[in-house]
């Protein structure tokens, strides 16, 4: 396995990594994980969600971001990506019962090269 491959392999599992530590904070707290690494439909703009969890107020929206620092983590949303969640989710929200209506809440996770974690709460200020 040539050294990029390898690299990248296991990046790969970091981010595996942080986004169980990140399900299990929120299955601590009392939510349900209702999908991992779900995918819209590119051709209408989506991308991929992180996580969606679900408890009795609606839906929340994870998009979970991995770096050597909690700060160089929060550095890699961009525009771009918020917008292709935000496609992706209207998507998920098609099978949801009250459809477009359903509470939801879009909230970035960052963790460190240690797996500590900062959770902001409604980060794209919407929900």
């Amino acid at each position: 396995m040539n050294a990029v491959r390898a690299q990248r392999q296991m990046e790969y599992h970091a981010g595996l990594s942080a986004e169980q530590r990140i399900a299990q904070d929120y299955e601590r707290r009392g939510f349900t994980v209702a999908r991992r690494r779900w995918r819209g439909d590119a051709s209408e703009g989506a991308g991929e969600i992180d996580l969606i969890t679900r408890d009795a107020n609606g839906l929340v929206f994870v998009e979970v971001k991995k770096s050597r620092s909690i700060a160089r983590a929060a550095e890699r949303l961009g525009p771009r990506q918020m917008a292709r969640i935000y496609a992706s989710a209207s998507q998920f929200l098609a099978g949801e019962p009250d459809g477009q209506l359903t509470n939801v809440r879009f909230d970035v996770a960052l963790v460190d090269h240690a797996g500590a974690f900062k959770i902001i709460e409604n980060a794209f200020g919407h929900g």
